[in-house]
């Protein structure tokens, strides 16, 4: 890679990773419907302005289930799990229970469009299973009832991930990425809409301007910003050099919680971690490449 492209990969990686910390921030104050339908409103008018400067078309008329369909997979559902489980974990557990998503694909590839599951694949899936298991029983956070809850909920959303890769192969194929984005987006803003009108004056209750910055800076920067970059980088330097951001995001999600919310990171997490990583590799050569058209974050 050359050296923007490096500076890009990595600038990325800490604006996805940063989204664990905006979440962790916002959602105990502003509730999880507020702050997603705050994420994707903010991040569907930016990339709706910016789709309109450079003169394309979003075709919604065209394509409008698909991307109503998407955005329920990949941004409302996944979204709203990582912010109901950050009411309970730390944001640098939710990084790296979110780095389980690449397995996830190959089991839904599996499952859906009866891709072979390799050996190797099956490997790496009890590898990755371990890791959690080691990360949540090895971690600074009390190992109780609602602990294991939210871990639940958070891998989940890697779940849904999953299946928004798959759909995205199946019926999204040869969409413009800036399309697919913003059509996610908008989507997601419909959708989420009425369950945020229903909770709104709940969420109000305790507004503080940090967690409104945080909102906002999830929207613009881990979301609109953070699209543009992922898609200089696929025709820059390749897909998937910008899909191998998914091993990067977790690293940052650790620093950033460490740094701004000072959270003790274990050296159970750590190896955890890494363990996750590993099983990833075992997959990646397969399963980033074919899925790259819709980053999960």
């Amino acid at each position: 890679m050359k050296r923007n492209e490096m500076m890009t990969l990595f600038g990325l990686a800490a604006l996805w990773g940063a989204s664990f910390l905006f979440i962790r921030i916002s959602s105990p104050v502003l509730g999880p419907f507020l702050t997603i339908q705050g994420r994707v409103t903010i991040a569907a008018l930016a990339l709706l302005i910016y789709m309109i400067s450079v003169n394309k078309s979003l075709e919604w008329k065209k394509r409008w289930k698909q991307y109503l369909i998407i955005g329920l997979l990949n941004a409302v559902i996944p979204s709203i799990f990582i912010a109901v489980a950050a009411l309970q974990l730390p944001a640098s557990m939710s990084a790296i229970l979110n780095s389980m998503t690449p397995l996830f694909t190959a089991l839904v590839a599996w499952g859906w469009l009866g891709e072979s599951m390799t050996i190797r694949k099956w490997l790496g899936i009890f590898i990755g299973t371990f890791g959690v298991a080691l990360l949540v029983g090895w971690s600074s956070v009390p190992f109780t009832l609602n602990i294991i809850i939210a871990c639940f909920i958070s891998i989940l959303s890697t779940v849904s991930y999953g299946f928004a890769g798959v759909y995205t192969k199946k019926y999204l194929a040869g969409v413009p990425s800036l399309s697919l984005a913003t059509g996610q987006q908008v989507g997601a803003t419909l959708i989420l809409l009425p369950v945020t009108l229903i909770f709104w004056k709940e969420s109000f209750q305790a507004v503080t301007p940090i967690a409104v910055f945080s909102m906002i800076g999830l929207a613009l920067f881990c979301t609109t910003f953070a699209y543009l970059l992922y898609f200089y980088l696929i025709e820059s330097a390749g897909p998937t050099i910008a899909a191998s951001v998914t091993l990067l995001i977790p690293f940052f999600g650790i620093v950033w919680g460490m740094v701004f919310l000072k959270e003790t990171i274990t050296w159970g997490m750590i190896v955890g971690l890494f363990i996750i990583l590993g099983s990833i590799f075992l997959i990646s050569d397969q399963t980033l490449p074919k899925f790259r058209k819709q980053p999960s974050r």
